[in-house]
């Protein structure tokens, strides 16, 4: 039996393929979780309408991020913290505070894009990465000084 699939499915294809599985598959598994819908030619009509509206979502979003990664592209952000001992600061800088000075640099864009693996708690110049959509990754540099 033909099936497209509307979501993800590990081992099996993305959303919007047209996969061949068996029938007992697709009749106990697949159509009542809604994972897919039988293949016929007027699904098969649908999903091309919807594969071209899907297509031109995603090609504006990737222009709306590449424009933001250029904008992002070598931009320093500087943060002061005073120091208890040693070159260790006082707290940690997160990925919130991160999107937090980039607020008010006037560039907006959510926690989960930087790339911050764990809070920065030390001083110096570190590369952070981020990553806007898969394919638009930049770096930019953070700076943490000791506060006077």
């Amino acid at each position: 039996m033909e099936v497209i699939l509307r979501t993800d499915v590990p081992k099996l294809g993305k959303a919007g393929d047209i996969v061949k599985v068996k029938d007992g598959f697709a009749r106990n598994y697949l159509l009542p979780k809604g994972l897919a819908i039988p293949a016929n030619q007027k699904t098969i009509k649908a999903l091309e309408n919807q594969r071209k509206i899907i297509l031109a979502k995603a090609e504006r979003e990737r222009k709306k991020a590449q424009s933001l990664a250029e904008k992002l592209t070598g931009l320093t952000l500087t943060f002061y913290r005073k120091v208890i001992e040693g070159d260790r600061i006082y707290g940690s800088i997160s990925a919130q505070d991160i999107v937090k000075s980039l607020e008010e640099k006037g560039l907006s864009l959510e926690r989960r894009f930087v790339l911050l693996d764990e809070p920065i708690k030390q001083l110096g110049t570190y590369e952070i990465p981020i990553r806007l959509r898969p394919g638009v990754e930049v770096k930019i540099q953070v700076e943490v000084v000791e506060e006077k």
